[in-house]
């Protein structure tokens, strides 16, 4: 949201109301003072902020005018008129608003702000694999690169994974890089998965195998969050053992085992929406550490177990401090090489109609 009125006492006082037990009333004031400047340099310049359900609270809750996962943040990117884009943030998200606005400005209001799934593969791994198997589409999850969405069919969010693999006419398809997405989605799809290591490589390979009863739809990547892969089942059961009643919503970059063992799996969207609309008498969210604080900051009637320990070392390099400089001097541009661009904006493009 934006404040209305880019007053200090106004910013002040929205954020003690919003923040209040969440975060301490010192540093509300403190940082108070920053989202005061940041809104009125951004109204200066036409500036529209989007910022990730896993920014921090007092940022999330002051200066974007637009918040959610990465799918939601993607359509406003692609619709959006505003110069510059400043994109609160990792790096493979300001890419995608590069993508989708090559003339207008985008800024990253971080150093790097990477990801441990993008690392996970590049460019050269699609383009071994599309070699390997000439006939699979290939789909890759938002959390890549440019030049990887590049390299792919179509690209797809947490969001509308499961849709989006379902939706490609073919016996086999290659899903990248998350291993864990990707068997969430192979279950929910009802498809077998491989990791490359263990696929055969060509049809009559295929073919063979499946008369000796191996029979796979779907080749996986050994990529992983580094933060939803360190949930565990034992993580879960500690906390029903001390809240019973406990309703525990599950990221699908989790573990399929932590999955199986949770209420609920979605997006970080889906994840929000289901705590609004359910009535539970507590909730556990296993994902990113801030979501879970700016969730009880927009549902302070719902209970939400105070149990996390994960925050997402990238998602942290992006700070108020950090948005301000961004904006007073237009630090941290994004570029994507046109040949690129164009080439993932397809892959992109062809996500966003799937829906």
């Amino acid at each position: 949201m934006t404040l209305d009125t880019p007053t200090l006492e106004s910013t002040r006082a929205a954020l003690r109301a919003k923040l209040h037990g969440i975060v301490p009333e010192f540093e509300v004031d403190l940082k108070a003072e920053l989202a005061y400047r940041i809104n009125c340099l951004k109204a200066e310049r036409g500036a529209v902020i989007l910022g990730h359900n896993y920014m921090e609270p007092a940022l999330f809750h002051s200066v974007c005018d637009y918040t959610g996962d990465s799918l939601e943040l993607s359509r406003v990117a692609a619709t959006t008129e505003a110069d510059p884009i400043v994109f609160c943030g990792v790096r493979f998200m300001a890419e995608t608003a590069k993508i989708l606005n090559p003339e207008r400005t985008v800024l990253l209001p971080a150093l790097r702000a990477g990801c441990s799934l993008a690392e996970s593969i590049t460019a050269e791994d699609v383009r071994g694999l599309r070699a390997r198997y000439p006939d699979a589409p290939i789909v890759a999850y938002i959390n890549t690169y440019a030049d990887v969405k590049a390299e792919v069919d179509v690209c797809c969010t947490s969001s509308n994974a499961a849709k989006v693999v379902e939706s490609l006419d073919s016996d086999l398809v290659i899903f990248l890089p998350d291993e864990y997405l990707a068997k969430n989605v192979a279950r929910e799809t009802g498809k077998t998965i491989v990791l490359p290591s263990t696929a055969p490589v060509s049809a009559d390979a295929r073919a063979e195998a499946a008369g000796n009863g191996v029979h796979y739809d779907i080749v996986g990547w050994t990529g992983r969050c580094e933060v939803h892969e360190k949930f565990t089942v034992e993580d879960v059961q500690a906390v029903r053992e001390q809240f019973p009643d406990v309703v525990v919503l599950a990221h699908p970059e989790c573990s399929p085992e932590v999955v199986d063992v949770s209420d609920f799996s979605g997006s970080t969207a889906a994840m929000t929406r289901y705590v609004r609309e359910i009535e539970a008498p507590r909730y556990l969210l296993l994902t990113e550490c801030s979501m879970g604080d700016n969730i009880a900051a927009e549902a302070p009637d719902k209970e939400m177990v105070r149990l996390c320990s994960v925050r997402c070392p990238h998602m942290n390099e992006i700070t108020l401090e950090h948005v301000l400089a961004s904006l007073r001097e237009n630090r941290e541009q994004i570029e994507v090489p046109e040949d690129i661009r164009v080439r993932a904006r397809r892959s992109i493009d062809r996500m966003l109609e799937i829906g």
